[in-house]
């Protein structure tokens, strides 16, 4: 049975309020580590809370991806690669659990041992580790990835491998890392590094390699067979070193998983009614409820799944580079908010049934408040007061329009700020500056998500209203990856998922040092000392309070930054999947997620 919502809400609250207040007085060998307190499973669990320990192995799924692959490495930059692998694939010293804030246990590690204040952390490998090739998982190794990954691997890694002082042999199955500074979320993080195979990549360029250089990890899964842009097939390992380890008793069950790819949405969803796919993800709360009474539907034989969650609702929708003018002014991006009439595409694309995100961490406890910064927040937010955008201190809300097509107050509020930035509707209908520059700019999407297009359709049309010139760029998944990373656009489509447990990725979502990082998730390009220095408080929170305010803090100049314009949250995962495909009763708090299906599902072929 699902667990109770309130009973889940205080268990998340109770585990941020043990943030930094509690932790190891002394340096000793332990089964997991917790951010925040001690972890909630003894040493001696047999498997996860949310698991099936007995699930059974076997079985053959198939999974649809829009768009291509060029590129069968997820540790680097270059190219574009199945995002499935990563979890498939390689093993890392410590695992997360998806019921918990920010608990990690032993994988690869049999132990872990950190000091109170967590300046070192030290995992010791288990004897039995192995790579897919039934070599053992050497010190060596582990060494290695730490270093190829932070100097040539994605720049996902850098950030780690820069705070780390030091990262030597203890023994022959021990590592220890030192780190620079006060940051105790390194310990973690580094216990979840991917561990690569040094030995594979002598003589061989890393970053560059090519298609049929594949990293050789210690996961559950081998790529056993692909074709570009076609499909990618994953065989589990029937010598899995780590079958029987806690942190993997009764998940990665498939005996098979293969990828195939689409030109698009609808391509793949036709594809799953004909059954040539076995489970698809659906994120249209009104396509769910109309669309899914095919005939395979009807006979039972595809079977609908509603997943729960607690976690926060991130940021979907349309970011604006504001490396870009006129994205700079706040003023012209709160125009083109005023301009997205939500109650309306809402209501014509998803019945309306869909919630609008209100500020990257809502539905969580680390959202800002509603109204004005008080207590820790504002004394927080107090020292950049003279620099602070409107509605930061005394709250910031997204407008709301009548529904109607016309949103006439959201045009009226958008020409008043277009007004105050410069801009005015020519005789040719056009707006344009005083140097007569006409405000136009392209909106980057990939071809392959329909929806996507629909909503931009009916957004140009709004902005048609207000003078300013806008297209769609239509391209396909490589080079949206390709042209986003690289900072390429206007404006895009933009989806940046949130923990309950923000942390150093922080600065590599919208910390100043991230800006024009290529490859960075700082899509918009923001530079604000204040952004800088919640993610600072954040980090080096000494107590419960502070650390909650921080993130609220953040939260309040992200959202009153104006960076995104926000579409609907995702409060329920939806999975529509063949009737073989079983999952466990209980949830996890983070819900349906990369390391949920199908890591967690078996094949269960009895008919039942």
């Amino acid at each position: 049975m699902e667990r109770d919502f309130f009973h889940i809400t205080q268990t998340i609250i109770a585990g941020i309020a043990m943030i930094l207040t509690s932790g190891f007085a002394l340096a000793e060998p332990r089964h997991g580590i917790a951010m925040y307190g001690d972890p909630a499973l003894p040493p001696d669990f047999v498997s996860l809370p949310y698991v099936n320990g007995d699930a059974p192995k076997g079985g053959a799924i198939v999974l649809g991806n829009t768009g291509t692959f060029n590129s069968l490495n997820p540790y680097v930059v270059k190219g574009t690669v199945p995002w499935q692998l990563r979890f498939l694939t390689h093993d890392s010293l410590m695992a997360r659990s998806q019921d918990e804030p920010f608990t990690l246990y032993g994988l690869l590690a049999e132990s872990v041992e950190t000091p109170d204040d967590r300046s070192w952390v030290e995992f010791t490998l288990r004897e039995e580790a192995r790579f897919s090739d039934g070599s053992p998982v050497t010190i060596e190794d582990v060494i290695w990835s730490y270093e190829i990954l932070g100097t040539e691997g994605h720049p996902r890694y850098s950030g780690l491998w820069k705070q780390i002082k030091s990262i030597e042999a203890t023994g022959q199955r021990s590592v220890r890392l030192t780190f620079e500074g006060d940051n105790r979320e390194l310990a973690l993080l580094a216990g979840l590094r991917p561990i690569l195979k040094k030995a594979q990549w002598d003589g061989i360029d890393f970053a560059n390699a090519k298609l049929g250089d594949v990293p050789i990890g210690a996961g559950p899964y081998v790529i056993t067979d692909f074709e570009t842009p076609r499909f990618v097939e994953l065989t589990r390992n029937p010598d899995y070193w780590g079958a029987n380890v806690p942190m993997r008793k009764g998940t990665y069950n498939f005996d098979t998983i293969r990828i195939d790819f689409y030109g698009d949405g609808d391509v793949l969803q036709e594809a799953f009614k004909g059954g040539s796919v076995s489970a698809v993800r659906e994120f249209n709360a009104e396509t769910w409820d109309r669309a899914y009474d095919f005939p395979r539907a009807q006979s039972g034989d595809v079977v609908k799944s509603e997943i729960a969650h607690q976690k926060p609702s991130g940021m979907t929708g349309f970011v604006t580079n504001t490396r870009r003018a006129p994205f700079g002014d706040w003023r012209i991006r709160q125009a083109l908010i005023h301009a997205f009439n939500f109650e309306y595409i809402n209501d014509t694309l998803t019945g309306g049934k869909q919630p609008r995100i209100t500020s990257y961490f809502s539905n969580s406890p680390l959202a800002l408040q509603p109204g004005s910064a008080t207590g820790r927040v504002a004394e927080m937010l107090a020292p950049f007061a003279d620099t602070l955008l409107p509605g930061t201190l005394e709250g910031y809300t997204l407008p709301q329009s009548d529904g109607s097509l016309r949103n006439r107050a959201g045009i009226r509020a958008a020409l008043g700020l277009l007004e105050e930035a410069g801009y005015t509707i020519k005789d040719d209908g056009i707006l344009s500056d005083a140097n007569d520059v006409a405000l136009t700019f392209s909106i980057l999407l990939d071809k392959a998500s329909t929806e996507n297009r629909k909503i931009a359709d009916i957004y140009i049309q709004a902005l048609e209203r207000l003078g300013i010139i806008a297209t769609i760029d239509l391209v396909d998944d490589a080079q949206f990856v390709a042209r986003t990373g690289s900072f390429d656009f206007d404006m895009a489509y933009y989806r940046r998922s949130l923990s309950l447990s923000p942390g150093n990725e922080q600065r590599f979502y919208w910390g100043s040092a991230a800006a024009n990082e290529t490859g960075s998730r700082n899509m918009m390009g923001v530079q604000d000392p204040a952004i800088d220095a919640m993610i600072d408080l954040m980090l080096n929170a000494s107590s419960q309070d502070d650390f909650v305010a921080a993130t609220r803090a953040m939260d309040r100049l992200l959202t009153a930054g104006r960076y995104v314009i926000p579409f609907w949250t995702y409060s329920v995962g939806r999975i529509a999947h063949v009737k073989e495909m079983k999952r466990p009763d209980v949830i996890p708090i983070y819900g349906d997620g990369p390391s949920y299906m199908p890591q967690l599902w078996w094949w269960d072929g009895t008919g039942d």
